[in-house]
């Protein structure tokens, strides 16, 4: 079968090949995956167009997919053939640490996502091995998808689980609040629908020029009540007039840039929050004392654990949370060099890739 596959060390960047691999082998405690959809994520994004030379097979990728069981060992009894099924591309946790204790597998120090990580292969092919170890101690590393929920909107649930745990359980967002979002990616735009459903009056949406093409019509569409161009405004002066200078409790940061933290702390009013989704790679470089001084609580965030999927697809199977405005595109999955072109223009918010190699 096809796919498409880094290569390279863990730590390196790049490169990807489209190539053939085997099928997997289900073993005694696995699960087999027919691949349904899957979905090009901004981590993806981060390998496209770089080149490391490596000849070292690294994973097949794609860790936002939904697809149907077709093979389960001989010891499986919790699933069965035929269910439809989206995972939460956990692959391997250490089980004895303090973050698997508490069931908040994706800070374990050990962790490998399925088609994220290193040596586990992911959606962007035709079958996936969910393996038996990881359904042994996480249980709910895959959901059985409601009938109402397509393949298409379920691959895309990783997400809205990131974003609802970054606002709904890490933050003390409360109804009547106002909140600032960073970043018109697939991130920022469920922050923007969770911070609705919870109560928030001003969701104000914060991006750049090449956002207007797309994204910041379709977050406005999705709740956003204001839009700040980020190439063409004072961020922060335009937020606070906005919501008023002791009005910002809430930053959340999906973009990931230092600017971005500097002005969310000089925005933030004392004793708000700033939860910080994105990442970046270079060291800061301005004074951050008004965290001291304003009382900011800046959190880090990563992920999501059982509740944020429970609640998650309680929410899209209930039609409040809204997919289908950011599938811009769908693709065959041999045409996967085309959708992350799109997603690197920014013309699509999000890609969905079908196998279509038979």
């Amino acid at each position: 079968m096809k796919a498409l596959a880094k290569y390279g060390t863990p730590s390196q960047f790049g490169s990807y090949k489209w190539i053939e691999v085997p099928e997997p082998i289900c073993g005694d405690d696995d699960i087999i995956i027919e691949v349904k959809a899957a979905a090009i994520c901004g981590a993806d994004m981060k390998h496209y167009k770089v080149e490391n030379g490596s000849d070292e097979f690294g994973s097949v990728r794609g860790h936002e997919l939904s697809g149907e069981i077709v093979k389960i060992g001989k010891n499986v009894t919790r699933w069965k053939l035929g269910q439809r099924v989206v995972s939460d591309n956990t692959a391997h946790v250490c089980g004895v640490c303090p973050s698997c204790e508490s069931g908040d597998f994706l800070t374990c120090p050990e962790k490998v996502n399925l088609g994220l990580g290193y040596g586990t292969n992911g959606g962007f092919t035709k079958y996936c091995k969910i393996p038996g170890e990881i359904l042994s101690i996480h249980k709910h590393t895959i959901w059985e998808i409601p009938e109402n929920i397509s393949y298409e909107e379920a691959a895309i649930l990783d997400p809205i689980c990131n974003a609802y745990k970054a606002i709904a359980q890490r933050s003390k967002f409360l109804p009547g609040q106002n909140i600032i979002v960073f970043g018109t990616g697939p991130l920022g735009l469920f922050s923007v629908q969770i911070a609705k459903i919870m109560g928030a009056v001003n969701i104000v949406m914060v991006g750049l020029d090449d956002d207007t093409k797309v994204r910041f019509g379709v977050a406005s569409d999705l709740g956003a009540t204001h839009i700040v161009n980020g190439s063409q405004e004072d961020v922060v002066a335009r937020c606070q007039e906005i919501c008023g200078k002791d009005g910002i409790s809430l930053v959340v940061d999906c973009a990931g840039a230092n600017i971005v933290l500097k002005q969310a702390i000089e925005m933030c009013r004392p004793n708000g929050e700033i939860v910080r989704i994105g990442m970046g790679f270079k060291p800061v470089d301005f004074c951050i004392n008004d965290i001291s001084m304003k009382a900011i609580s800046i959190i880090g965030h990563m992920g999501y654990d059982t509740t944020s999927w429970r609640n998650a697809i309680n929410l899209l199977k209930s039609g409040k949370i809204q997919v289908k405005p950011m599938i811009t595109h769908r693709l065959g999955l041999s045409e996967w060099d085309k959708g992350f072109a799109l997603m690197e223009s920014k013309e699509a918010i999000k890609v969905i890739l079908t196998y279509d190699c038979d």
